[in-house]
């Protein structure tokens, strides 16, 4: 019942694909993924990603038309169930409210985001049963789109947009972040969930250097994770077994996402859309000013690299020296890692407002897994899953 969702259709035509490139198992830059520059509606853009995960938890996409540019970023945790699910439903949804809306809005955006949540909990509640786990795997869901000249960014979690534009006098650049950290790290973010919960004096609990709400998790809001959201779960004796035995009152974190708004201006350069992975590794001015100093193809590789140095630094290695670890082991250095860079070339006022027709769009997404090729397995979607079948594999 669940191989779809295990095995998803991949929408980049992977290794062999015009302008995607890996540097796969056997040496290079070990597992890592990358296409280094493609159009969209507004410019161009880039992608990397690396594995540090037995299995690559993060997921990601591209979706292009002529007017419009839709970016997901899906952070993964307790298994790459969510963020695979995440990469072939959030954009059909997006795509079909705001096509009904006739144009992108917040609504559009809040919809598509309820949508999904309530369709991945449709499938935990049919095979938790079987497969219990499923009731704890998450994920963390970054969003950008970019239509009728304004960037909308919607966020759960801890991934993170961070624009770069011209500074003062059009000297340098300047980083400006688009959304907020749902993390408990941040004091902001604790403050809200106690204040959420004042019959919960053990809501975020401080533990091994680490805030966790319940002591369990990192992030106060995501898709997925249902036994944090349905206290029915850890009641169950099964559950409670196999997966948490901490029992819940009521939700503890939620799926509502923060959006935010924003007209794209002459001295707005590039977005970067990245997983926590990365900035755990760099800063928000770093990032920038990587992307800002150097050549466009390429560029989300860089910043990888980058990130994965820094790891190496941190633990007196070289970048070498990270490179030759085994996937699974190479999460103690670093977690799986997406960026994608989307530069904004072209300003367009008055063109048509969404996606356009699904046989308009074309959709390039990271692989499945970097280090098995998964990218070249066969479809096992059911048809109702899957983007239009006509266009579903084309890359730009």
């Amino acid at each position: 019942m669940l191989r779809w969702l295990a095995r998803p259709a991949e929408r980049c035509l992977g290794r062999s694909a015009c302008g995607c490139g890996s540097d796969g198992g056997g040496g290079g830059d070990g597992l890592m993924w990358h296409a280094e520059l493609k159009p969209h509606a507004s410019g161009e853009f880039s992608i990397a990603v690396a594995q540090a995960n037995e299995k690559l938890e993060d997921q990601g996409q591209v979706v292009t038309s002529l007017a419009a540019t839709f970016v997901g970023v899906y952070d993964g945790h307790g298994g790459p169930e969510t963020s695979r699910f995440l990469s072939s439903r959030l954009f059909p949804h997006l795509h079909k409210f705001s096509s009904e809306q006739g144009g992108m809005s917040t609504d559009a955006i809040k919809k598509a985001f309820r949508a999904t949540e309530e369709e991945f909990l449709h499938i935990v509640k049919e095979s938790w049963i079987k497969r219990p786990k499923i009731a704890s795997v998450g994920s963390c869901c970054l969003v950008g789109v970019i239509a009728d000249n304004a960037l909308y960014v919607a966020n759960l979690g801890d991934s993170r947009a961070v624009l770069g534009h011209r500074g003062p006098n059009g000297r340098g650049v300047v980083a400006e972040r688009l959304s907020n950290d749902h993390n408990v790290s941040d004091e902001a973010v604790r403050k809200e969930l106690i204040e959420q919960h004042p019959d919960d004096p053990r809501i975020v609990v401080f533990a091994k250097g680490v805030w966790r709400v319940k002591g369990i998790i990192q992030v106060s809001r995501s898709i997925g994770d249902v036994y944090l959201k349905k206290p029915d779960f850890g009641r169950d004796p099964l559950f409670k077994q196999h997966v948490c035995p901490v029992p819940l009152k009521r939700s503890v974190i939620s799926a509502e996402p923060s959006i935010k708004v924003r007209q794209i201006q002459q001295q707005d350069l590039f977005v970067i859309f990245a997983s926590d992975g990365l900035w755990e590794l760099l800063t928000d001015k770093a990032a920038v000013d990587i992307v800002f100093k150097n050549p466009r193809a390429g560029i989300a590789k860089r910043l990888v690299r980058a990130a994965i140095s820094e790891a190496a630094r941190r633990r007196e290695m070289k970048y070498a020296d990270i490179q030759r670890i085994e996937r699974g082991m190479k999460r103690v250095f670093h977690d799986d890692i997406t960026a994608f860079v989307v530069y904004l070339d072209k300003h367009k006022h008055g063109t048509q407002p969404g996606f356009g027709n699904l046989n308009s769009f074309r959709s390039t997404n990271v692989p499945v897994d970097i280090f098995s090729g998964d990218s070249h397995e066969p479809q096992q979607h059911h048809h109702h899953h899957r983007l239009n079948p006509a266009t579903d594999g084309a890359v730009s």
